[in-house]
């Protein structure tokens, strides 16, 4: 029986929500004591349980704001749930938010230290991978370059390449493949591949059927914080384009390499 390395079970995540900002202070305090209160609560998540197994690779799909990224974060450690459980087995690799850990005013060989350390390595450990995470990023001279100077692309690059080079148990991807050139798209799709074929968990987020299809044997669907489908990535998606229809976003997911449009 394979090991599980990620469990949810019956996880709600809860969001206190403001409806209009205050203009000043004075409103501030207005609106927390008056009847009637714009202030909400929101659950991004309303009892979602699944289990991914070690060496499983799961596309994760719905529409923006149904959960996905939450579900996400909440695996990377990012948010802790407001009830429920859950279990993460693992050295867990989170490219999540592009830039996330970035420090602007540092070089993107200091920020390689930086991120290397909050991901678990020691510094020896990070010297000794530094060229080759620089060579796959490819940003040349500009890795002495403060990052507050880099593109959204050449944040992905540094980012996947310090996250990639970690070898993690867990690598959970969060749309940034669908910034940067389709070289280094490519060159991420192919590294990716190798930690499926060894034995890594991925759970990727993606508006993008086709890269599921291409990584992700099994998917889990997502709708207004519940799971819809959870099952063979095929049928899963399927659903998931069926229930697109007459929205905006449909057309973009049926084409080879199609992008997130956020």
């Amino acid at each position: 029986m394979a090991l599980s390395r990620i469990r949810f079970e019956n996880v709600v995540q809860r969001f206190r929500v403001i409806r209009e900002r205050p203009d000043t202070l004075r409103e501030v305090f207005t609106r927390v004591f008056r009847r009637g209160s714009r202030v909400y609560d929101f659950n991004a998540l309303k009892g979602v349980s699944f289990t991914i197994a070690d060496g499983e690779a799961v596309g994760v799909v719905g529409r923006n704001g149904s959960g996905k990224s939450t579900t996400l974060k909440i695996i990377a450690g990012v948010y802790r749930p407001s009830s429920g459980r859950v279990e993460v087995s693992g050295k867990v690799a989170p490219l999540i938010e592009l830039g996330a850990g970035f420090h602007g005013d540092l070089t993107g060989r200091e920020n390689i230290v930086l991120n290397g350390l909050l991901l678990g390595l020691s510094r020896r450990e990070i010297m000794a991978r530094e060229d080759r995470i620089v060579a796959f990023s490819g940003l040349g001279d500009f890795i002495d370059s403060p990052v507050k100077q880099y593109s959204s692309g050449m944040y992905m690059r540094l980012g996947f390449a310090v996250a990639t080079e970690v070898d993690p148990d867990i690598l959970l991807i969060d749309e940034i493949l669908a910034v940067g050139d389709a070289d280094f798209q490519q060159k991420c799709m192919a590294r990716i591949e190798d930690f499926r074929q060894r034995g890594k968990t991925i759970v990727l987020v993606s508006h993008a059927v086709a890269t599921i299809q291409q990584l992700c044997p099994r998917a889990i669907f997502l709708d207004g914080g519940t799971i819809v489908a959870d099952g063979p990535a095929g049928e899963v998606l399927a659903r998931y384009i069926e229930s697109l229809e007459g929205h905006q976003e449909a057309p973009h997911l049926t084409q080879e390499g199609a992008r997130a449009r956020g």
